[in-house]
């Protein structure tokens, strides 16, 4: 009996991840979520500069430990393999909800596009190193 998962691998002829491919993808995937789980343990922490920064952004203080709480939680989810896509959605949540901040603090480029530029690293690397996006998004070898 042919299961539908195997029917739509078999369908799609997809190739398999090269070794090349797979550790671009791990690359691509760690470095912006070594940067967000330092960002959301910063937020656990509180030191004084990321309470200052937190609350020139509009937020009140006492929100801070809850989101570095749910930003450690969703990169985490994001590292685990078989939760990745999930986090990468959750974390896509989370650095546009960064870019609404920033959009409304009036802040420069830099600071409204260095959460999409992160989170494009975040799916880039998903894409690369996962085949059920990959049939999804056919990429060229």
């Amino acid at each position: 009996m042919v299961t539908s998962s195997n029917a739509i691998r078999s369908n799609t002829q997809t190739p398999a991840i090269t070794k090349k491919r797979l550790w671009a993808g791990r690359i691509l995937s760690f470095l912006p979520a070594l940067f967000l789980l330092l960002d959301g343990v910063m937020k656990l922490i509180k030191p004084a500069f990321v309470v200052e920064a937190t609350v020139s952004l509009g937020y009140p203080e006492r929100v801070i430990l809850g989101i570095g709480v749910v930003l450690v939680i969703c990169t985490l989810i994001y590292l685990i393999p078989r939760t990745a896509v999930l986090g990468a959605i959750l974390l896509t949540g989370h650095l546009g909800g960064a870019v609404a901040t920033h959009v409304r603090a009036e802040h420069g480029w830099f600071e409204i596009l260095f959460p999409v530029i992160l989170c494009s690293l975040l799916w880039a690397g998903l894409v690369l190193r996962d085949d059920r996006l990959r049939t999804l998004i056919p990429l060229r070898s």
